[in-house]
């Protein structure tokens, strides 16, 4: 194994704070990682793990070790792929993590129409509305669709989705149509959400923010599923333009409150904070932008 090589796996070690995980990565047995693990050691002639029965951590010279990895690997990746973008073609593998419904309504035929153009490319595509984690799970880009960024993501904005308030007509027949979002309190709500029952909906209301606290009978984490409730008349939901467009267009439900305008959703490509974003990564980045709303 070369310099640069044992770098990487010391890297994925610390990083995942395991010699199995690391090995079943790599698909080799633990035993194999960790006597490469040995053998930088020995040749730097310190020790940078600490190993126990339940954990592993880094020595204080393994912390240092790690970040000088870091900088001489992204310049590696860096180099190398600025060479390679300006002759080649893109090329290689791209694991993708996509949200449920905005990925298959929106974002699959886009990937498909990537993958016909540039056919160097192969796409593992994971479709969950499950939060992924990129380092641990080798995720190279995620799709996430959110109000606001955690703090520490790394992410390029490539779009955006309004949020709407919609019921069907025959529920408003029976029910009447609310007229300011504090009416919501004497409806049926339908919240998206893994779990709870209290849900927060957000109006603008004359000119200010406004929170709603709304208990909701029936809860999902998928928006297809609620609109599908509200189409069948159970209640009123708020969901992204991109789920209820097709209920909308079959005027299975009606938008209403459309006078207090909700926050958008921002739409934005997830990248792994530990790694250089290669050239493949990045032209994926530039045709889903210009595909979805961000240039």
């Amino acid at each position: 194994m070369d310099r640069l090589d044992a770098m990487r796996l010391f890297v994925r070690v610390a990083e995942l704070g395991s010699f199995s995980a690391v090995a079943l990565q790599n698909d080799v047995a633990r035993s194999v990682v960790t006597r490469q693990i040995a053998a930088l050691e020995n040749h730097l002639g310190v020790k940078l793990m600490a190993r126990s029965t339940r954990r592993l951590t880094l020595t204080s010279a393994g912390a240092v070790y790690l970040e000088k990895c870091r900088v001489i690997l992204n310049l590696v990746d860096t180099a190398e792929a600025d060479v390679a973008a300006e002759r080649l073609a893109p090329r290689g593998n791209i694991r993708i993590s996509l949200p449920l419904s905005f990925g298959i309504k929106r974002l699959a035929p886009l990937l498909l129409d990537f993958s016909q153009r540039y056919p160097e490319v192969s796409l593992d595509m994971d479709y969950s509305d499950r939060r992924s984690h990129l380092i641990e799970e080798g995720i190279d880009l995620a799709i996430r669709i959110t109000r606001r960024l955690e703090p520490g993501d790394v992410a390029r904005r490539i779009g955006s989705s309004r949020l709407l308030v919609v019921a069907a007509p025959e529920y408003l027949a029976r029910h009447g149509r609310p007229q300011h979002p504090a009416q919501l309190a004497h409806h049926e709500c339908l919240g998206y959400a893994a779990n709870g029952s209290v849900q927060s909906w957000q109006f603008m209301v004359d000119g200010q923010l406004a929170t709603y606290l709304l208990r909701s009978r029936i809860n999902a984490n998928n928006g297809e599923v609620l609109t599908e409730a509200a189409a069948l008349g159970l209640g009123v939901t708020l969901q992204p333009d991109f789920v209820v467009a097709s209920f909308l267009a079959a005027a299975r439900v009606e938008p209403i409150l459309a006078g207090f305008p909700v926050p958008e959703l921002g739409i934005y490509a997830m990248l792994p904070s530990n790694r250089h974003v290669s050239h493949r990564v990045r032209v994926l980045m530039d045709f889903l932008a210009a595909n979805t709303g961000v240039a």
